[in-house]
């Protein structure tokens, strides 16, 4: 990106945080109080057998938290200039992908009115890349608006006037 080339988006993207991790303990912990109470009712009348399955339920509540956190930390940046519009991609593990387009052969493509599956998908030379999939329908909506005008403005606009 050159130093002079005026900024005319950049934006990052992040998904919904799952609750602080000192809730989630708290829930986990109280689902596995319920879950031993029972556990423990059952053991009494001679059914043993489901404390296993009770275990096995608070193992994978907890993964399913871990999960959620970890896939919380992914994120996107896009950054448009009058030369180029970069999408960068950062998953919660791996390596950072990074693409480079000409923002006049950007199409921007979103169902409106968007519906829980519809993506928000940049494509340029036969090439698609999907963008905020794990946006709610309306901020992508939201943001395939803010950057198709952002567009708009590259290509009306000449740098330095």
């Amino acid at each position: 990106m050159q130093t002079n080339d005026p900024v005319l988006l950049d934006a990052t993207l992040r998904p919904s945080p799952p609750m602080p991790p000192l809730a989630l303990g708290y829930v986990l912990a109280a689902v596995a109080g319920i879950n031993l109470v029972f556990a423990c009712s059952f053991a009494l009348r001679g059914a043993w057998l489901v404390m296993p399955f009770m275990g096995l339920d608070i193992a994978l509540l907890a993964w399913a938290f871990r999960a959620s956190t970890r896939a919380a930390q992914r994120r996107e940046r896009v950054t448009l200039t009058h030369s180029a519009l970069r999408l960068e991609q950062h998953p919660p593990r791996g390596a950072t992908s990074e693409v480079a387009l000409n923002p006049y052969w950007v199409r921007v493509e979103m169902a409106d009115p968007p519906e829980h599956g519809s993506q928000l998908t940049l494509w340029s030379h036969g090439k698609g890349f999907r963008v905020g999939a794990f946006l709610a329908p309306a901020e992508r909506q939201a943001f395939a608006k803010r950057l198709k005008s952002a567009l708009r403005r590259a290509r009306e606009t000449v740098p330095g006037q």
